[in-house]
């Protein structure tokens, strides 16, 4: 297939995606099936035939209204359809290798339906989230891409475990070193013990740490927590202490990290097959636990490094949006998910040409 003919073919096949993904936009969050009942008028009921489901072009034929009903349809539909075309399109002009293609598109459906959701809901289905993180570990697993398996693990617990951390310590600062809700039988002060041990100790002693306080709740029906100023003073210390000292034997970045984003991805796993717990009003949250479980699921697609450099392009793109549009609370998903794309397409020429600006590249 010559690379315009593919380019070509990616387009329509991202619109058709798409067009599935304005249904998961739309059910997943609801708890509805995908597949059943088939896609029909939302204001009339009427089911929907082939020539009403033809991406964009339906919509553009048919005005932007119900041919039956004649009620307005939602202009994001076609909008849904043209950017997963684009996206795929882009995918194949830069990255045109099968089957790692199949791969990258994948992957963009995934952060195209977790951006839309967190517009909608300011929410983060589980499902989606993990199943892009598996599906990134098994394609490091089977095919090395993106990127080794065990660097694949190793970005996915560290990129966890940064967003984790600076949701931690902003919600700390907030509370003015108050602690926050304790969630039994794992919740943050968890992850925080873990960060704590592993950031002096290194990340297998945080992991072991972190399970062994998750056991012992479980165990004795209560929660047993440190103060969350005393765990996350500690963890913040450990690595300044590691660097200071020589032949330090323990990396208390990445002890921090990796224990850290251990607890924060297998206790958020645990909390996918729970009941929600009920939301607290007065509970202060800087980051969404959502955001980091997405975290995880790009550092598994893009390695620690462009994931920062993804991390960034996020920041600067919700401050800037979010101050032209003044809203106060800004769904960081799409950022994410926005910053996540920049990174995993340019995000090693990004860092590469830094380097090369401070004279410190190759």
């Amino acid at each position: 297939m010559t690379s315009a003919l593919l380019i070509v073919f990616a387009f329509v096949l991202g619109a058709v995606i798409g067009s599935f993904l304005n249904v998961v936009i739309y059910r997943v969050p609801a708890r509805k099936s995908v597949v059943y009942p088939p896609s029909s008028c939302p204001s009339c009921g009427h089911r929907l035939g082939p020539a009403e489901l033809v991406p964009i072009v339906s919509w553009a034929l048919q005005r932007g209204r119900c041919k039956h009903c004649g009620a307005s349809v939602s202009a994001r539909y076609p909008a849904v359809e043209a950017l997963t075309g684009l996206l795929f399109a882009l995918a194949a002009w830069l990255r045109p290798e099968f089957p790692e293609l199949l791969l990258i598109w994948a992957f963009i459906a995934i952060l195209v339906a977790l951006s839309f959701i967190d517009i909608d809901t300011y929410t983060v289905p589980d499902g989606i989230n993990f199943g892009g993180l598996f599906l990134g570990l098994g394609a490091a697993a089977l095919l090395a891409f993106p990127q080794p398996f065990s660097q694949a693990l190793d970005a996915a617990l560290i990129c966890a475990g940064v967003i984790a951390l600076i949701g931690s310590y902003g919600s700390l600062v907030v509370r003015r070193f108050r602690d926050g809700k304790r969630e039994y039988p794992v919740g943050l002060h968890t992850l925080h013990l873990a960060a704590m041990v592993g950031a002096w100790l290194g990340p297998a002693a945080g992991l072991v740490a972190g399970f062994l306080n998750w056991a012992l709740n479980a165990r004795t029906k209560r929660v047993w927590a440190l103060p969350d100023g005393l765990t996350l003073g500690l963890a913040a210390l450990g690595p300044v202490v590691a660097y200071l000292v020589p032949d330090w034997p323990f990396d208390g970045l990445r002890g921090l990290f990796i224990a850290a984003g251990g607890l924060a991805l297998t206790g958020g796993l645990y909390w996918a097959f729970q009941p929600e717990p009920e939301d607290d009003p007065d509970e202060v949250v800087v980051m969404g636990f959502g955001d980091v479980k997405l975290a995880g699921l790009l550092g598994a697609w893009l390695g620690v490094g462009p994931f920062l450099v993804g991390l960034m392009v996020a920041v600067v793109a919700g401050a800037v949006i979010g101050l032209a549009l003044r809203e106060r609370k800004v769904p960081f998903v799409p950022y994410l998910a926005l910053g996540g794309l920049v990174a995993f397409f340019f995000g090693q020429d990004l860092i590469d040409w830094y380097l090369g600006y401070l004279g410190v590249g190759p």
